[in-house]
């Protein structure tokens, strides 16, 4: 009865320290699988603060680290998980699910055509009409500028050289190509767990 009430009741619970300019959405909790790796770099595998607490009382997940902050039910006071842990392993499916957004990353969010960040589209590298299909090896990042360049044109016939050729990456790829975002904000409690691509400070 406890567990149902406590589960029920999740996003009535109040902050300990009552403070209208920290709301609790600003408590997200790392998720890490089993073996306590992040079940996502990019975007970074985070649940709001309820789901955390729920998973909690169903017995799915390990509290691994917590914030200073609290909640309260009518029977607890407890502090927000800030990083959790699976209690069952997930298998990560060997080869990502073929999205734009996962286009986007395996091509690093740049044009590869001309290195450009900004107004990102996807290109086929050989056109439709010339039987390109819309396959990972057939589809790239391009920026919009260099899509309607190049338009119905294979890359050697508008001399645009593609940078990186287009591959069906795995998912563990993909993993390490995300670990080059890392977000604005990163939780203290969080960093023995991430594995970031950037420069460490001495």
């Amino acid at each position: 009865m406890f567990k149902s009430e406590l589960i029920e009741t999740a996003a009535k619970f109040r902050s300990a320290q009552e403070d209208p300019t920290r709301n609790l959405s600003s408590c997200p909790a790392l998720v890490l699988n089993a073996d306590y790796t992040p079940l996502s770099y990019y975007p970074l595998s985070l649940w709001p603060w309820q789901t955390a607490i729920k998973a909690v009382f169903l017995d799915r997940v390990d509290i691994v680290a917590s914030y200073d902050r609290e909640v309260h039910s009518p029977s607890l006071d407890m502090k927000i998980p800030s990083v959790i842990a699976l209690r069952q392993y997930v298998k990560q499916s060997e080869f990502p699910a073929f999205t734009r957004f996962n286009v986007f990353l395996r091509d690093k969010f740049t044009c590869q055509y001309c290195g450009n960040p900004d107004h990102l589209t996807f290109d086929h590298v050989i056109p439709r009409r010339l039987g390109g299909k819309t396959t990972w090896e057939n589809i790239i990042t391009a920026c919009a500028p260099c899509n309607m360049k190049k338009g119905g044109r294979t890359p050697k016939q508008a001399s645009m050289p593609v940078q990186m050729k287009p591959i069906r990456p795995t998912s563990w790829q993909l993993q390490q190509y995300g670990k080059q975002f890392p977000p604005n904000y990163l939780h203290e409690t969080w960093c023995d767990w991430l594995y970031w691509d950037i420069e460490l400070e001495a």
